[in-house]
């Protein structure tokens, strides 16, 4: 055993480390936690404290015992889990569960590599109590929230069950989601004119040009250009500045998923899962951080790099200073570990993220662009020698709701042209941020050759009529972009937080189709003025954030009774109380104490209340004109529905379950009276009725009696006669269960089972490929299916062992393996199968060779003395017991 055992959480970063080291380390991973709060119950002994109840997770009990085994053999152990608050917190776990003494060495680094990695080893310190604390502070106030308030949403809310929850994040996370909503549905779309102009130079050359603001109406845009009939147009001034473009800063985790989003479509736990992977190998620095600066080594590192690449006037050392005050995790923005290494990655996707982070550290210390800007001024001139006074309403933001002016005004007699011109490229070289709403309108090119004073050529004029939008919906990197700018959550907890929403069912990421409009569109244009009429798609949505209907329910009511778990800034006070419990100065058990009183008390008081009926998001329509009765929308155990009726009256009330992406507050009465309009029937069949519903199991159509299940793309209300047909005769052929004829003197018939159409022959079922169907199938194609599946049952077992049946060598559907008993044992690559002893395969499986020598009867004796031997293990509940009373004692 060597004399140095390193502990990490994960076994790729063990690999990479342990290449590091001599031969006196061996590096051992503990896969993540191995101790937490259990499953089941609060754990938490509110009246002592808030001591946490840990125990050892049952799929770790293994591990640990391995672990303490290793650790007693060892002269010294070290603990190299992540620096950060959770790292630092798995070290500790890892110091209670093995019973490792105190001043036990933590070494920490924010890079996998053998320089990082040996100064660590030459400046080990002890572990953190403090970050420990803070970790515990969020771990037990999470659970806190999460345990008491869940089971008041179950109870509370219609149609609740175990899977309603409520956490301190994700639910202010979704109340961002549906206020965003909401703004959307409240938004009033406003149109303007704007008016912009083409002008002719030397000849050919063509100069852009737009007035300031827009025009508020159809009427004063018609006005402007009929009074530049017969204008004229000249140069008033030329003005030319010089200006600058900066780079933006390394990335911090927050910014990586954002800039992942936009420039690669990666979802945020997707990025951060491909970042793990590249820090896991050594590639990029440490991918949870909150900070931008760089080590002096690394802006060294990065400066070489660009000099060799680029020249030493692209070089701009720089050190940024981090916006957000709460930055205490972290010591250094993501970054590659190598600047020379420009492609790194085990596959694509790291390849393209690897790309990504070393573009952006690169770039951060690289020369500003320089830029030449240019102003154009022109003049207007009217055919009569002056202006026409008429009051304008202006508004040139895109986004709703801005106050409107209507001062007296005259027209506009001045339209502005601008340009850009890159005068040296610098950072732009290599790399240039994304926005999350970028405007195409917003790009300035070159301009053509102008003097002051130069008279224009109107090539066109046109008024285009432009709507004012509302803020788009959250994308989850745009999500994350708000959280961190409103102080909530941390790098750690970005992604937990928006799977969280998403796995429960509160929000929906999906695309949503535009919808078409129309565009009114004046032209001047050889001194003449036309009108047109347009058309363009508004609205579309790619990978967006939607609250569903138990969202929202979810929301308001959290809203309603529970304000402070869904404040923003009590949310982001909490984490500013972890940051200063992780500097140690603040009590975690006294700012505990200072949450739980109020909230429980209320817990109570809800829980309790009469008052506090049940919430169904229930909103009332209208009147049916048919029935005379209520029509209600609400949320029901499974899903959200319309309902006709009242439970209090004599008939039973009529549902109808709501279609996708309709919302219980802003669906209309005749959305919802639409949705009764099944069933329906779309026509005749072999002169039966086909009727088209919704039944427990989805949409159908029913003709004979028999019902015919409609795909995911038929919808049935638009549903017609011919499609409702085709679902029929498809159905027909494939249920057909019909012999094809005899092989070998026996039947061969067909079907369609649970798990698709089959083959049915001597009481055998073969299955057909996924690209066969009933319809074209031959006997002698039948034939060949049943040939293949006796060859493969023939060939199933590469080696059996009559002395003991148990362990089997197979060859399996993706190679060959050992079966011994119920387990599965991978075979190496370099070791061919069919060579395999008895012997060989009990080595592989981890057992005593020597059982081979005994008679296969007395087999399942031996199995009987390994599952008592099993059954004594729960001495390692001793180990999970000692690791609960020690937080107690410290």
């Amino acid at each position: 055993m060597s004399k140095n055992l390193v502990i990490v959480e994960s076994p790729a970063k063990a690999k990479t480390i342990e290449g590091y080291l001599g031969k006196d380390f061996t590096v051992k991973s503990s896969f993540g936690h191995v101790r937490d709060l259990p499953k089941d119950g609060l754990a938490v002994d509110v009246t002592n404290g808030f001591q946490p109840s840990y125990e050892i997770s049952p799929d770790k009990k293994k591990l640990v015992s391995e672990l303490k085994s290793l650790a007693k053999s060892a002269e010294e152990v070290w603990l190299a889990t992540d620096d950060d608050r959770e790292g630092e917190a798995i070290s500790w776990h890892l110091k209670e569960a093995l019973g490792l003494r105190d001043n036990t060495k933590r070494i920490v680094f924010r890079e996998i590599t053998k320089n990082a990695i040996q100064n660590a080893i030459k400046s080990p310190r002890t572990i953190d109590v403090d970050l420990v604390n803070a970790q515990q502070a969020r771990r037990v106030l999470d659970r806190l929230v999460g345990y008491e308030l869940s089971p008041v949403l179950w109870r509370k809310i219609k149609g609740g069950s175990a899977g309603l929850s409520a956490g301190r994040v994700q639910s202010v996370a979704l109340r961002l989601v549906v206020e965003r909503e909401r703004e959307i549905d409240k938004h009033q779309s406003k149109s303007s004119f704007k008016v912009t102009s083409q002008f002719i130079v030397d000849g050919s050359k063509v100069l852009n040009a737009e007035l300031p603001k827009n025009f508020a109406t159809a009427a004063e845009a018609r006005s402007f250009l009929e009074a530049c009939l017969g204008a004229t147009f000249s140069i008033k001034n030329l003005e030319v500045k010089p200006a600058k473009k900066s780079p933006a800063p390394p990335f911090t985790t927050s910014t990586l998923q954002q800039e992942a989003s936009r420039k690669l479509g990666y979802a945020v736990d997707r990025t951060m899962r491909i970042a793990q992977n590249l820090y896991e190998a050594g590639k990029i620095s440490y991918m949870r951080t909150d900070s931008t600066n760089l080590s002096q080594e690394a802006i060294e590192k990065a400066k070489t790099e660009i000099e060799t690449e680029f020249g030493q006037n692209y070089v701009q050392t720089r050190q940024f200073k981090t916006k957000n005050e709460s930055a205490q995790e972290a010591h250094e923005a993501i970054r590659p570990t190598n600047f020379n290494d420009r492609d790194a990655g085990a596959d694509r996707d790291q390849k393209r993220l690897y790309e990504l982070i070393w573009k952006r550290a690169i770039a951060s210390q690289m020369a500003d662009a320089q830029l030449e800007r240019t102003t154009v001024t022109i003049s207007i001139r009217f055919a009569n020698g002056a202006t026409t006074t008429i009051t304008t309403h202006v508004d040139d933001s895109p986004f709703a709701d801005t106050e409107q002016k209507a001062p007296a005004r005259t027209f506009p007699s001045e339209l502005v042209a601008q340009g850009e011109v890159i005068k040296f490229d610098g950072f732009l070289r290599v790399y240039l941020e994304s926005k999350d709403d970028e405007d195409d309108e917003d790009a300035k090119g070159m301009l053509p050759p102008l003097r002051v004073g130069q008279t224009l050529d109107l090539g066109q004029m046109k008024a285009t009529e432009k709507f004012s939008r509302p803020q788009p919906r959250y994308a989850e990197a745009s999500l994350v972009k708000k959280l961190e700018e409103m102080g909530i959550g941390r790098p750690s907890t970005y992604a937990p937080t928006i799977s969280t929403i998403i796995n429960r069912g509160y929000v929906i990421k999906q695309d949503k189709p535009g919808q078409e409009r129309k565009y009114l569109e004046y032209t001047l244009q050889k001194n003449q003025i036309s009108e047109t009429s347009g058309k363009e798609t508004y609205g579309s949505e790619k990978a967006k954030l939607f609250p569903t209907n138990t969202g929202i329910v979810v929301n308001d009511f959290l809203v309603e009774y529970f304000p402070d778990i869904v404040d923003y800034k009590f949310t982001a006070t909490v984490e500013k109380d972890f940051d200063e419990i992780a500097d140690g100065r603040m009590n975690w058990q006294k700012m505990l104490e200072g949450f739980y009183g109020d909230f429980h008390k209320n817990i109570e008081e809800i829980q309790g209340s009469s008052v506090v009926s049940f919430k169904t998001g229930a909103r009332e329509l209208g009147i049916d004109p048919r029935t005379g009765k209520k029509v209600s929308a609400r949320l029901g155990r499974y899903g959200a529905y319309a309902q006709i009726g009242e439970s209090t009256d004599d008939e039973k009330p009529q549902y109808a379950n709501l279609r996708d992406g309709q919302l219980i507050e802003t669906i209309t009465l005749q959305e919802a009276l639409d949705l009764f309009a099944l069933p329906r029937e779309v026509g005749f069949f072999e002169d039966k009725p086909m009727t088209i519903g919704i039944g427990k199991f989805g949409p159908y159509v029913k003709h004979d009696d028999k019902y015919v299940s409609l795909t995911k793309e038929d919808d049935p209300y638009s549903i017609d006669e011919n499609r409702a047909i085709e679902l029929i005769q498809a159905k027909r052929a494939e249920s057909v269960s019909e012999a094809l004829g005899e092989f070998e003197g026996k039947l061969v018939t067909t079907g369609k089972g649970r798990f698709g159409p089959y083959v049915k022959y001597e009481d055998k079922y073969v299955s057909l490929p996924r690209n066969e169907s009933l319809a074209g199938l031959t006997l002698e194609r039948a034939i060949e299916l049943i040939q293949a599946k006796r060859q493969a049952e023939a060939n199933k077992y590469i080696k059996e062992f009559p002395e003991n049946p148990a362990i089997k060598v197979v060859n399996g559907q993706y190679g060959p393996y050992l079966a011994v008993g119920k387990r599965n044992v991978k075979i190496p690559k370099d070791v061919d199968p069919a060579t395999l002893t008895l012997e060989d395969c009990l080595a592989l499986a981890g057992d005593d060779p020597a059982a081979a020598k005994a008679p296969a009867k007395k087999a399942a004796g031996t199995k009987a003395k390994t599952t008592e031997t099993t059954a004594k293990k729960p001495a390692a509940k001793k180990t999970t017991t000692t690791a609960k009373k020690t937080p107690s004692k410290k």
